[in-house]
């Protein structure tokens, strides 16, 4: 046969042996297709769970705030119950004295201030007439040059609107008086409430586990135990940060003689607990109150100390205080209070950033179980708050080795583990220690 003819019946394009052997792209294609849409629908379920829940919170939210603001002050309380049980006080003693001891403390200091506060608001009242009068002059000439009368017409439209709407302002005034008796009930609520929670709360854990289970008990143990932990330090870190605002910013205002200094600081102290946010409305409020009473040259040295006590504090004191505390993107914190504020006005902004900060110890809480369960994480690798997490941890851990039946009996991580226990060094011991320490 010739090499011409061989060549004209050799396939052109030969079919490799390999060829469509192995899984077909169609199966992986739809298999990937698949776990997309399952989790799609697991968003989904989830999504809609939580708006149901933001219903259902906004729909009982009169009831739920005082229970939520009675746990943040129950997180900073607790700690001198537990100093006065420690020297003998029984339960009830140690939360009476201790709460009462908290309400005379701040009721003292707004006595001590009220005076001063009702000494200058008719001063800062008169000095902000007379700055709408600065105002009118500047609006008059260059280089706006509005004319008087065209100023007169405004004010005399803005007096009629007010007029049109005086139904609406008294209504309005109504609605404030409600407010204000709202705000009675809902204080009372929190006296009470913070009392049974510091009195009988080392009993609430072990209720928990009765309730629940073992299992699910344990879990909630550790959790919750981790939850408490965050919201007071989360608490403490921030009343140490809001009081350094408000020392140096206070001292500022005094020094440079502003109205109202002693009320200023005392709001800047209550609006750190609204991180990002609350700083910037209390120092806008201090500049503007330093504007109206002594001018535009107190009101840029006012400026001048907000912006670096608020530089200082975080650059250097909360970044380091913190680091313990809560890992909280400052993104985060911005959302939390911006969607706080918009559900829940004013005490959802206030509430955002501690509620966010649980949420966030139970998702990492979540992901150390399921590492601890892949095998990525050993508990020795962990900071456990209670011996009900040690045991969990545990558990993780031999649920691990269970799903890899073909690794070596006598693993580097058993015999690590083992080492430790011998050595006094496991997590169980060490938490031991520290229990017994305090």
């Amino acid at each position: 046969m010739s090499a011409d003819r061989r060549a004209e019946e050799k396939p052109s394009d030969p079919v490799r042996p390999d060829a469509n052997v192995g899984i077909d792209r169609g199966e992986v294609i739809g298999d990937a297709m698949r776990v997309s849409a399952i989790w799609a629908g697991r968003f989904i379920v989830v999504a809609i769970a939580t708006a149901i829940l933001l219903w259902v919170m906004s729909q009982v939210w009169v009831g739920l705030f005082p229970v939520l603001l009675a746990l943040i002050v129950s997180t900073v309380l607790s700690g001198p119950v537990r100093w006065l049980k420690r020297h003998g006080l029984p339960a009830a003693a140690a939360a009476g004295i201790t709460l009462v001891t908290s309400l005379l403390l701040v009721i003292g200091v707004l006595a001590a201030i009220a005076p001063s506060i009702i000494g200058q608001f008719g001063d800062v009242v008169d000095r902000a007439s007379e700055g709408v009068g600065e105002v009118r002059k500047w609006l008059a000439g260059p280089p706006v040059n509005l004319e008087n009368e065209q100023i007169s017409n405004a004010i005399q439209e803005g007096t009629a609107w007010l007029q049109e709407r005086g139904s609406d302002i008294a209504s309005g005034v109504f609605t404030g008086v409600s407010a204000v008796t709202s705000g009675f009930i809902t204080l009372a609520l929190v006296i009470v409430l913070t009392f049974f929670f510091i009195k009988d709360g080392p009993a609430f854990l072990p209720w928990v586990r009765q309730v629940t289970g073992r299992t699910a008990g344990r879990h909630l143990t550790e959790l919750l135990t981790r939850v408490w932990t965050t919201l007071g330090g989360f608490i403490r870190t921030q009343a140490i940060v809001s009081a350094v605002d408000a020392v140096f910013i206070g001292l500022g205002l005094v020094i440079l003689g502003v109205p109202l200094a002693p009320a200023l600081a005392i709001l800047t102290f209550m609006a750190g607990f609204i991180p990002l946010v609350g700083a910037f409305v209390a120092g806008a409020l201090a500049v503007l109150v330093a504007l109206v009473s002594n001018g535009w040259v107190t009101a840029l040295w006012v400026l001048g100390i907000v912006l670096l006590v608020q530089q200082v504090e975080g650059n250097v004191l909360q970044p380091v205080l913190q680091s313990r505390t809560m890992q909280m993107h400052p993104g985060i914190i911005l959302l939390s209070v911006a969607a706080g504020g918009t559900l829940f006005g004013i005490p959802g902004a206030f509430l955002a950033v501690p509620i966010a900060a649980s949420a966030i110890v139970a998702l990492r809480y979540f992901s150390e179980q399921v590492d601890l369960r892949t095998g990525d994480l050993h508990p020795g690798d962990l900071t456990l708050a209670t011996p009900e997490g040690v045991i969990t941890a545990q558990e993780g851990e031999r649920a691990a080795k269970e799903h890899r039946p073909h690794a070596p009996a006598d693993s580097a991580d058993m015999a690590a583990a083992r080492t430790s226990t011998a050595t006094g060094a496991s997590p169980l011991g060490r938490l031991r220690r520290r229990l017994r320490r305090r």
